[in-house]
């Protein structure tokens, strides 16, 4: 599937939770990898501010991509945001959304 650049030239954006692995089995405790590097996946709530407007996005980012300390509250810049449509089918029921996905979160200056 596509997926389409985020531009936040214009945001402000800040920690809302801080990162936490992503699973990609929960029962089993197997943590999501990504595909290219190997590297561990983590989430992390943004909270993306822009034209009055307040949002709060779950970002999948490798945990090479991120410093230490993250904290709700804390500024940061977000690198390579995009976003990406999805479907699939559990247990007979059909379910979509919206996954985003960086390549690296830094605190802003």
């Amino acid at each position: 599937m596509p997926s389409f650049k985020i531009d936040l030239s214009t945001a402000v954006v800040f920690v809302a939770t801080p990162p936490v692995p992503k699973m990609a089995n929960a029962k089993t405790g197997e943590r999501a990898l990504d595909r290219e590097t190997g590297a561990g996946l983590s989430t992390v709530g943004l909270l993306v501010s822009d034209e009055g407007e307040g949002n709060l996005y779950q970002v999948t980012i490798p945990e090479t991509g991120y410093p230490e300390g993250l904290m709700p509250g804390m500024p940061v810049k977000v690198v390579g945001l995009k976003a990406r449509d999805w479907e699939n089918e559990f247990n007979g029921q059909k379910r979509h959304g919206i996954s985003f996905r960086a390549v690296a979160i830094t605190p802003a200056a």
